[in-house]
């Protein structure tokens, strides 16, 4: 069975761009349009791994993940953020890597290859 990620973004580009390289790369996708839908998609789904954005309208990615850290079930789901905000990488501290959009596609691969495998 496939792994499946989850990717949190409100950008439609982002999260249309990363659907297509995660399915391409033979990963199962499920996607939150904002922190506060996220929990419920994260106990629908039960992703592998979560993409986060950091700043988006409704609800932003660390508190979002402040949320999921505080259920047993969920709270060692490994998250990669992926932000436009510099200084990203001290917003979520046992994120296991943090991007900045721009980010290369190689290199998010790798770290989610590395992080769940294929």
């Amino acid at each position: 069975m496939a792994k499946k990620i989850m990717i949190v973004d409100d950008d439609p580009a982002i999260v249309k761009y990363l659907e297509n390289l995660f399915k391409n790369n033979g990963y199962e996708t499920c996607v939150a349009r904002d922190g506060s839908e996220g929990v419920g998609i994260v106990k629908k789904e039960k992703p592998d791994l979560i993409t986060l954005d950091l700043e988006m309208p409704e609800e932003w990615g660390p508190r979002f993940y402040r949320k999921l850290s505080k259920e047993k079930e969920f709270k060692n789901i490994p998250v990669i953020v992926i932000s436009g905000l510099s200084g990203n990488k001290y917003a979520i501290h046992k994120a296991v890597a943090s991007l900045t959009k721009p980010f290369d596609k190689d290199k998010l691969l790798t770290i989610v290859k590395e992080t769940i495998g294929e």
